[in-house]
């Protein structure tokens, strides 16, 4: 069976104005692709740079004061954040300026035409707008996750202040050591506060912990 090639009906005006809009709007497209890019690349830095003013206004600024494991955690938080951030920007800066590098054409297939300025600027202009969308949602990581870190250093628990083990005629004590003033320390208990006369004290030893030691009877 032969078959053969007929011409297909005559282009009318609205088929070139068609064609020719379709071309305009893949001729525009990548610029407009890097000029949203870089309102991004802009309105972010301004969110991540509130975020970090923000974080230093108040809070603790040692993660060393952190109860266990929340101390960690912030240093987790924090690197995690550093890592989307980086990412984040090096992906806005690619879909606001492309690659460091010149963009070499494809070449074309065996018996087609040369792609032209068009399709690479095409090409491009969609490798931009999937950096762009990849750099917004890193960067929006890194803001969560300052957020979380910064959340912890506010909320997270302090570590236990060093314990005191006090024995007395009157009994043995053991607590955070509130004041000491006139020869009498003062320990917080769990039974409440605790004022002891430290002259009348058998023994006094600082303690990692006031739980009794277990061991046998």
């Amino acid at each position: 069976m032969t078959w053969r090639a007929r011409p297909g009906p005559a282009g009318k005006p609205a088929d070139r104005m068609a064609a020719r809009g379709g071309r305009r709007l893949l001729h525009e497209e990548l610029p407009r692709v890097r000029e949203s890019a870089l309102a991004w690349r802009n309105g972010l830095g301004a969110l991540l740079a509130g975020l970090l003013g923000f974080g230093l206004i108040k809070g603790r600024t040692d993660v060393g004061a952190l109860a266990a494991p929340y101390g960690a955690t912030v240093g987790a938080l924090l690197l995690c954040a550093v890592l989307c951030g980086v990412g984040g920007a090096v992906l806005l800066l690619r879909a606001a300026h492309g690659r460091p590098a010149a963009s070499a054409l494809p070449e074309p297939a065996p018996g087609t035409l040369p792609a032209g300025p068009v399709t690479a600027g095409h090409a491009e202009a969609l490798r931009a707008a999937r950096a762009l969308t990849r750099g917004v949602l890193a960067t929006l990581g890194c803001a969560a996750l300052l957020i979380a870190a910064v959340a912890l250093t506010w909320y997270g628990p302090a570590k236990d202040g060093p314990l005191i083990a006090v024995t007395t005629p009157a009994g043995s004590f053991c607590g955070e050591p509130l004041r000491m003033a006139g020869g009498r320390l003062v320990l917080k208990t769990e039974a409440g506060a605790a004022d002891i006369d430290l002259s009348t004290a058998v023994t006094l030893r600082a303690v990692a912990s006031c739980a009794p030691p277990s061991g046998p009877p």
